[in-house]
């Protein structure tokens, strides 16, 4: 049912406004409101079935991210990193297919994902050691690792010939507006900070998800 999509769009919209104006008392509700509507959508489209399920669990995980990282603190950074790290786990999981099949042209799109990736963590976590958070530096990389693999298996549905066109583009649009979002969200907190960082970083996440999960639903629903 499309009124779901709506209504997650509508919330993202509000949650934006809300910080762009700083106006907590929308952005409190707003911002679960997004993976809430986005789980109902995924879950009247698929029932769940399938590799579905792991995907409507990570928009689960994603949702526990979200509101731990309504605080500020490094310790509630680490548990939304951590619940977000979870995230990219189970769509890996409901990837599955895509990280067992390598061909030659997504072995290439690995392999530049890898390179870009290290440049960027690189900088991030030497603006970290700088700052003296070198509790944060193994998680981050970890965490780099496995949101650097999503992407990857992400746009390699791209190569895949069991994918449709439509369920391909979504999903590795989303996938990558996902990276983009935690790029700008850890350099914007620990190398400098960007303007309008905090505004972008939302953009890119919710359109990110918004657009994987249509892509999922495409392709499996």
């Amino acid at each position: 049912m499309v009124i779901w999509l709506i209504l997650a769009i509508c919330a993202a919209a509000i949650e934006t406004f809300a910080v762009q104006k700083q106006i907590k008392r929308l952005q409190f509700p707003a911002k679960p409101a997004v993976m809430i509507f986005l789980f109902i959508w995924l879950y009247t489209n698929t029932g769940l079935q399938g590799n579905a399920l792991w995907f409507g669990l990570g928009i689960l995980s994603s949702l526990v991210g979200d509101v731990v990282l309504l605080g500020k603190s490094d310790r509630m950074f680490l548990i939304g990193l951590n619940a977000f790290l979870l995230t990219h786990i189970l769509y890996l999981l409901g990837f599955q297919e895509q990280l067992r099949n390598i061909t030659a042209w997504s072995f290439v799109l690995l392999v530049l994902i890898f390179i870009n990736g290290t440049r960027i963590l690189t900088r991030i976590v030497g603006s970290m050691r700088a700052r003296g958070q070198n509790a944060l530096v193994i998680p981050t990389i970890v965490y780099s690792l496995t949101i650097s693999l999503m992407l990857y298996a992400g746009m390699s549905t791209i190569f895949d010939p069991t994918w449709t066109t439509s369920a391909s583009f979504f999903v590795s649009v989303g996938a990558f507006l996902f990276f983009m979002s935690d790029i700008v969200l850890a350099w914007n907190k620990f190398v400098s900070p960007m303007k309008n960082g905090h505004i972008l970083n939302l953009i890119t996440y919710h359109l990110g998800q918004i657009c994987l999960i249509a892509g999922i639903i495409s392709q499996l629903g």
